[in-house]
């Protein structure tokens, strides 16, 4: 896969291949093959890194916390459930935390209560009955 990072260094490559991914602590740890030693890899700290859209991997949407927060999440049984205020990040998968004047639900982003997520507007989910279900709250 191909990035660019944002702004561009004045000399050497604009464009760089990644190499290698994988799980850290904080996030995703990324080696690029034109990245040969410590010297390049402190000229992209605080870059932006930009990806074409058509290379991004299946479901990336879903995880894609800049442009879910904010999101308004609609339940097929339900109805509005709020908007997504937050997304914790887990082992297994994401929790979307929803807020609206129901109270916090919690989204388990997995296939089977999320579908496709768009690139904007609403995100519909089916969540299972009792995990988001205020008729029965006694408030």
């Amino acid at each position: 896969m191909g990035v660019w990072p944002v702004p561009p260094a004045l000399k050497g490559p604009r464009m760089l291949t990644v190499a290698s991914c994988e799980d850290g602590p904080n996030g995703q740890l990324l080696g690029f093959r034109e990245v040969r030693d410590i010297e390049a890899a402190s000229a992209l700290v605080g870059k932006t890194l930009l990806v074409a859209a058509s290379d991004l991997p299946k479901g990336f949407a879903a995880h894609d916390v800049p442009s879910l927060v904010g999101r308004q999440v609609y339940d097929k049984a339900l109805g509005l459930l709020g908007t997504i205020q937050e997304v914790m990040q887990g082992a297994a998968n994401d929790v979307w935390v929803v807020s609206g004047e129901h109270g916090e639900v919690l989204v388990p982003v997995v296939d089977e209560f999320v579908g496709t997520v768009p690139a904007y507007g609403p995100i519909s989910v089916a969540l299972p009955r009792g995990l988001a279900s205020w008729e029965d709250s006694p408030c």
